[in-house]
């Protein structure tokens, strides 16, 4: 299991938009979300920025992310997400979540 954290801006006025649909998410993306081995997910928000949590229990991780991808559902979700989220500008090339270093973690 590998543990990944991200993080991303909301644009602003979005914030109750982004809180409106993530309190139903679609079953079909939460299966998706299962299917490419993604578990614990979490999102969290502080002001304009969100940090999301998740645990990846699968052994290829690009697949997964490319079977999301390609996902008619999640692709449909994403028509909603995305344009209330702002990409950091520091993020890595490709990246539309900026993916974090862990530097603590306890048991």
């Amino acid at each position: 299991m590998k543990r990944f954290g991200q993080v991303i801006g909301l644009k602003p006025g979005a914030i109750e938009e982004y809180e409106r649909l993530h309190a139903a998410v679609w079953p079909e993306v939460l299966a998706t979300i299962h299917a490419c081995n993604i578990r614990n997910y979490s999102i969290f928000r502080h002001e304009h920025l969100l940090f999301a949590y998740f645990e990846y229990v699968g052994e290829d991780f690009a697949s997964d992310m490319a079977k999301m991808a390609n996902d008619p559902k999640t692709r449909e979700w994403w028509t909603y997400t995305d344009p209330l989220q702002e990409p950091l500008v520091t993020r890595a090339p490709g990246e539309w979540w900026a993916i974090m270093a862990e530097v603590f973690h306890t048991d």
